[in-house]
């Protein structure tokens, strides 16, 4: 991801793909996904829906910038089951996704341009049956005030067009709210010109 460029793309809820070769099922799965440690997880409830599948083969990608990925062969000659879910995955040019695809062997051996091909195949089938979305990088800053400046605060997350994550409003209050990458500078500015008033950088979303 350049410098200048704050969005990715990514897709919006799960969806199936179904590639069949000589009796043997490829079943895709292709999930929203931003954290590693609920791939356990997703690949247990597969197993528990297809206990009598073969393989259980997947890759993902993750953050923003496109740059964590891992892939995984299961069991199937090694390059032909991983490698060829996450090459969909760089050709589409998307991220925060995990692929998981459960295989049914029917008796026949396919190869490995065979295995290359069903596992391609039946991981596009998936992402052509999802929802494509942009997304925006957004850092997560928390502004903190006295409560007779809230309506200045709240004047310039309107402005901004700033979305709020958690807000407190008490003595002193805080509110959580995200910046587009593009806007940060801007949205900073603005607040360094405005008195009293405190904020830190949380994380990026």
């Amino acid at each position: 991801m350049s410098l200048f460029e704050d969005t990715f793309l990514t897709i919006e809820k799960p969806s199936e793909g179904l590639f069949r070769d000589k009796g043997s099922k490829f079943i895709a799965y292709a999930y929203p996904f931003k954290d590693e440690s609920y791939l356990k997880d997703q690949i247990a409830d597969l197993k528990a829906l297809h206990p009598k599948a073969r393989h259980y083969c997947w890759a993902y990608r993750l953050t923003p910038d496109r740059t964590i990925f891992r892939v995984n062969d299961d069991g199937e000659p090694s390059g032909t089951a991983g490698r060829p879910i996450l090459n969909v995955l760089l050709s589409r040019d998307i991220t925060n996704v995990i692929v998981i695809v459960v295989r049914y062997f029917g008796g026949t051996l396919l190869g490995v341009p065979g295995l290359i091909n069903a596992y391609k195949i039946a991981t596009q089938e998936a992402l052509d049956n999802a929802e494509i979305v942009e997304k925006t990088v957004n850092d997560v800053y928390r502004i903190e005030f006295d409560y007779v400046q809230m309506n200045d605060v709240m004047r310039l997350i309107k402005e901004e067009n700033l979305s709020i994550l958690k807000q407190q409003f008490d003595n002193t209050c805080f509110i959580d709210v995200e910046v587009r990458k593009m806007q940060v500078n801007q949205v900073i500015g603005r607040l360094d010109k405005m008195e009293e008033i405190r904020y830190t950088y949380l994380t990026t979303l």
